[in-house]
């Protein structure tokens, strides 16, 4: 049937601009099977797009739920025929929308609309629009969804007021979607009254879009009955905060603002506009990004801490520091999470840290925050929290967990305690066999992506976690018993200052215990006296137990190989469970089939068995992190493990400063306190400008020269030392006298040498030991504070 032609008379023909083509290049009016958002809230009206959320029930003309539309058909008003071709389109499996509206050149009043399959037309290029580079192709192309459909209606009013179809093309030509996923189609997804007030009470609970959608199922009887989607889902959450958020925002906005303006080191962003509309807001005060100089290896970043009344997901980035303690790098309050905003959200982190990517992060299961990761820190493992899926696998095969009581223990023990992929994946398929689980869903899609949550394949990465089977202590913790479903935004900046006060007495008290209590040393060991000594208390009780338990391991060599012997390691009667260890002694490099120092940057007992064995009684250096010992914080720099990564991004302007800055400090500060210290640091700046002055001459390259004509040597404790640009004197010198100059030239370079290490150790002796003292003064400052507080609340 043909479109029969409009006269114009007095009459306006209007076209809706979603029928040209996809002129609007926000959002996509089209079927979107490929789970693209519907409009952002606030919704518009029911005469305005019928691919929106509506606000009416469908109508059907009563006696046949069945009845296509014909031409001749009559309805009460323009909204009831658009309902009625919304619900045959819901039946027959597409979706709809408004193509074209004609006025009345006398009232301008709508006298006749045109409803089409949402594929009519064909998508317009977009040369020169937002989002397109300069040869107009555009960056992140969607799904082609236009395919020229010529499925219709069209209606107009009469003289008597009703609406009269008079046109209608049944004919597609494309497939249409099935009954299961006809809640995909946009026309089709509408949240209503009842959805929304379930969401508004499981979100005011504290519970998340998943939980929710979980819960929507159950009460709805399966997800094509809900009506929309999980996407959908969270959009009116989006919307309902900033509803509810009103003028709070502007008091977080006002305490980061003064933070700032108190401190310039304190930094904080808003996406979007701060006066207007906040979408998103991230910060991070000075400790947490020196923190992060010190303990930035590894990251967590969870998004399931519901932290106010509004139940804004808040953010914090974490990591551990060198007493196994949270700590923290940064917070976010999410009101929008979608993948622009995460993409932000970790380039705003990221220009907070001076640009240096962690070795690992850790985040919930998340596919939008997996997109994100991987656009930002394309070069860092990115780890799923298992704890997280194992707490999804409890809503997902909750009748499995009812039915069989070991299920949970039984997936527990082999995704801990399996030593190899192999044996992984074989546990694997005999769970889900033995209880008929080969076709769910959710099982295929974590299995798909076990390489990023179970430990197996995760054992070559630092993650900071002393033990496999236990969970981080940094996860979803920090503002434990400091916010809760009441919390305002107000009272939370509030509880968030309290937080930060209560983990810094934490960490001074485990400072504190470090430096003052004497580790009990349970075996003779050489290398256990040494650990007791280098680690904190808490790391060395972990190594200490690594280090008994070899008294109950054998080793045997069983190859030698150019790279190494081979040793198999296995407690007494249990051969069966054996380790393998390839030990260079050459080297002092150990490499076990565990990979516990890999994964936790501690050595286990089956290494320390061969070291036993192998008779080495000390501890390799290359083998003590710097950031699991008690002088973890003494310098700025990242662990080795990491420095390859970190090698790869460029080290700002920001971090270089900020590194000279704090060491040149320590002179100035320690250096007033005795003429003695003043001297030594004096000598010490001194001859650090000189090198800095002699390396910009030779363009980075540190050249060490001694003046010629010297007899009395190089005098370093002297000031009046300099180096400068001069003649070495050795033109009118026979070849003998030459060399003679030139031995004694490397005596008198040896003897300073050897001066300024003696002066570099005496310094270095003279700092700890301010430090120390510092330390202990902080926390005998901390505990009379405490004192006092007791004391008045008694």
């Amino acid at each position: 049937m043909e479109f029969e032609p409009l006269s114009l008379g007095n009459d306006v023909i209007e076209f809706d601009m979603m029928g040209l083509g996809d002129i609007d290049h926000s959002v996509d009016h089209d079927d979107v099977l490929h789970d693209s958002p519907p409009t952002a809230i606030p919704t518009p009206s029911v005469s305005d797009v019928v691919g929106s959320a509506a606000i009416f029930e469908p109508y059907i003309p009563e006696g046949d739920t069945n009845l296509e539309p014909y031409e001749g058909m009559e309805f009460e008003s323009e909204e009831a025929s658009k309902a009625f071709y919304n619900s045959y389109a819901r039946r027959t499996g597409f979706s709809t929308r408004v193509s074209m509206s004609r006025r009345s050149r006398r009232d301008g009043a709508i006298i006749q609309r045109s409803f089409v399959c949402a594929r009519e037309g064909f998508r317009v290029d977009k040369h020169g629009k937002p989002g397109s580079d300069r040869e107009g192709r555009v960056k992140r192309p969607r799904p082609e969804t236009r395919v020229g459909c010529k499925a219709m209606l069209v209606v107009k009013i009469q003289d008597s007021g009703k609406w009269v179809v008079s046109a209608f093309v049944k004919e597609h030509n494309h497939e249409l979607v099935p009954p299961e996923r006809v809640h995909c189609l946009r026309s089709h997804r509408h949240v209503s009254g009842a959805a929304k007030s379930l969401i508004d009470t499981l979100q005011g609970a504290g519970i998340g879009p998943r939980g929710i959608m979980s819960a929507l199922v159950k009460e709805y009887g399966g997800i094509k009955n809900i009506g929309f989607t999980e996407r959908d889902c969270r959009n009116y959450m989006r919307s309902s905060r900033q509803r509810t958020l009103g003028g709070d925002t502007q008091l977080l906005l006002d305490y980061l603002k003064d933070k700032q303006a108190k401190d310039p080191a304190f930094f904080f962003a808003v996406q979007g506009d701060e006066d207007q509309c906040m979408s998103n807001v991230f910060w991070a005060d000075p400790k947490a990004r020196t923190d992060y100089t010190y303990f930035g290896d590894t990251v967590t970043f969870d998004t399931t801490y519901r932290s106010n009344r509004y139940r804004l997901p808040f953010a914090p980035f974490t990591g551990v520091n060198h007493h196994g303690q949270p700590v923290l790098f940064g917070c976010a309050l999410l009101i929008n999470e979608s993948e622009a905003s995460f993409l932000w959200l970790f380039k705003t982190w990221l220009i907070a840290m001076s640009g240096r990517p962690p070795l690992s992060i850790t985040t919930e299961h998340d596919r939008v925050i997996s997109l994100a990761i991987t656009q930002v820190f394309p070069d860092t493992r990115h780890r799923f929290c298992k704890w997280h899926i194992f707490k999804e696998c409890q809503e997902k095969l909750s009748y499995v967990h009812c039915e069989h009581s070991n299920f949970e223990a039984e997936l527990h023990k082999f995704v801990n305690l399996t030593e190899s992929v192999e044996e992984f994946e074989s546990c694997w398929f005999s769970l889900i066999d033995k209880y008929d689980l080969r076709e769910h869903q959710w099982l295929q899609l974590i299995y798909a992506d076990r390489r990023q949550w179970v430990p197996v394949y995760l054992r070559d990465t630092f993650f900071a976690e002393i033990s496999i089977t236990q969970r981080s202590d940094s996860m979803n913790s920090y503002f434990d018993g400091y916010v809760n479903a009441s919390t305002t935004l107000l009272l939370f900046v509030k509880q968030y200052e309290k937080a930060l006060e209560s983990r810094y007495e934490k960490e001074v008290k485990a400072d504190y215990d470090t430096i003052n209590t004497a580790p009990i040393l349970k075996t003779p060991s050489p290398m256990e006296k040494q650990a007791a000594g280098l680690y904190t208390r808490k790391m060395f009780m972990k190594f200490q137990e690594e280090l008994v338990e070899t008294l109950t391991f054998l080793a045997m060599k069983v190859e030698d190989e150019e790279a190494g012997s081979i040793y198999q390691v296995s407690k007494f009667g249990e051969s069966h469970k054996a380790y393998f260890v390839r030990f260079n002694v050459h080297e002092m490099k150990a490499f076990c089939s565990c990979q516990r120092f890999e994964f936790s940057g501690l050595l286990c007992a089956h290494i320390l068995t061969v070291f036993r064995v192998t008779n080495v009684l000390t501890l390799p250096p290359h083998y003590i992190l710097k950031r699991w010992t008690r002088n973890a914080k003494s310098g700025v720099i990242l662990e080795e493990h990491a420095s390859d990564l970190l090698n790869k991004s460029q080290e700002s302007l920001t971090v270089r400063y900020n590194n000279l800055r704090h060491e040149a400090l320590k002179y100035v500060d320690e250096g007033v306190k005795t003429v003695e210290i003043y001297n030594v640091s004096m000598d010490a700046l001194e001859e650090a400008a000189n090198r800095v002055s002699l390396a910009k001459k030779n363009d980075g390259r540190l050249a060490i020269i001694s003046r010629a004509g010297r007899d009395d040597g190089f005098h370093l404790g002297s000031r009046s030392n300099t180096f400068g640009d001069h003649k070495w004197g050795f033109e009118t010198l026979s070849a003998d006298e030459q060399d003679k100059k030139i031995q004694k030239l490397e005596r008198q370079l040896d003897r300073a040498q050897r001066k300024c290490e003696l002066y570099r150790a005496s310094l270095l002796s003279v700092l700890k030991d301010i430090e120390e003292q510092k330390l202990q003064l902080s926390v005998k400052v901390e505990n009379i504070k405490l004192g006092m507080k007791e004391s008045s609340i008694v």
